[in-house]
């Protein structure tokens, strides 16, 4: 018996050295089985024709109408998923989904079509046409259209504002049901976000070789050599995606947050001088607006704070 088990060890032992990785899959596999990973109520739910305008959908439990957030994923318009919802960076939680079930708030994570596949406005449109399909689902998902937020980081954060400071898109005459319904939200809450992606700001207003990122030029349908003369078209698509360009009196309170200081100098797209930009022309407008960065203890103990407030739970 003592054999067999001193066998069976050895056996085990050199599978683990034979195979590469095996030792570090191992010990790795209880964390990843202690991960809070909440599974959807609705998982994949198209909300347009492209294999990648999907969302996955988690309701909160109530008798009334629940508030919404729309959750939408960064990646430089070239990649993410919508699963880093749950990642422990959002909302200072290890279990951020579960967090907002329990205040009362409906969850939603999209896909978005991604470069270069397509160029601008596709990312940005898809996340509006999310918004209008989310509010057609309103009664079956027991969602109160009067209140829905949007949230994400980077790319997310930009069409998260692109979606909130532009005019409300529904359209009361089409013939698609989806497109009769508003993209107004309550409010937003962003991380690491743009407020504009034309080349020539970025140069302007950030330091470094920001300007560079190479995840501009797809987003653009242009060449790197072209980001700073850029021709006609691309000149428009560069001018219109910035969130900051359709800011006006209307737009919905911000919570925008940094993991940089203002004073650094690292040629970064996530740079705060975006937050700094956005949180000047929200004070101009007379609007609310929370600049958090490295630098500034933010107002509230998180971002869920904030959306319970300004959805009436707080």
């Amino acid at each position: 018996m003592t054999v067999t088990i001193l066998c069976m060890a050895l056996l085990m032992l050199l599978i683990a050295r034979a195979v590469p990785g095996a030792t570090e899959a191992a010990a790795a596999a209880p964390k990843a089985e202690a991960e809070n990973v909440l599974p959807p109520d609705f998982a994949n739910v198209p909300y347009g024709p492209h294999p990648r305008q999907v969302l996955d959908f988690w309701q909160a439990k109530s008798d009334r109408p629940t508030p919404l957030l729309v959750f939408i994923h960064g990646g430089g318009f070239k990649g993410g998923d919508k699963s880093v919802v749950q990642s422990r960076e959002w909302m200072k939680s290890s279990d951020p989904a579960q967090r907002l079930l329990d205040s009362g708030i409906s969850l939603a994570s999209i896909h978005y079509r991604l470069t270069p596949e397509v160029t601008y406005p596709a990312p940005m449109e898809d996340g509006a046409r999310a918004v209008q399909f989310l509010r057609t689902k309103a009664r079956e998902w027991n969602l109160d259209t009067t209140r829905f937020a949007a949230a994400g980081g980077s790319a997310g954060a930009g069409i998260s504002m692109w979606i909130g400071f532009r005019d409300d898109r529904a359209d009361p005459k089409s013939a698609d049901p989806v497109a009769r319904e508003s993209t107004r939200l309550t409010c937003l809450v962003v991380y690491q976000g743009q407020c504009n992606y034309d080349p020539r700001f970025v140069k302007l207003h950030l330091p470094g070789d920001a300007y560079k990122n190479p995840c501009l030029p797809p987003l653009f349908g242009i060449t790197p050599d072209q980001i700073l003369d850029p021709p006609p078209e691309a000149n428009w698509k560069m001018i219109d995606s910035a969130a900051l360009t359709h800011l006006r009196s209307n737009a919905p309170p911000l919570y925008t947050s940094y993991r940089m200081s203002l004073s650094d100098t690292t040629g970064d797209i996530h740079h705060p001088n975006h937050g700094k930009l956005l949180k000047e022309r929200y004070d101009a407008l007379g609007l609310e607006c929370t600049l958090v960065t490295k630098d500034t203890p933010p107002p509230y103990e998180s971002e869920l704070e904030f959306l319970r407030r300004h959805f009436g739970l707080a």
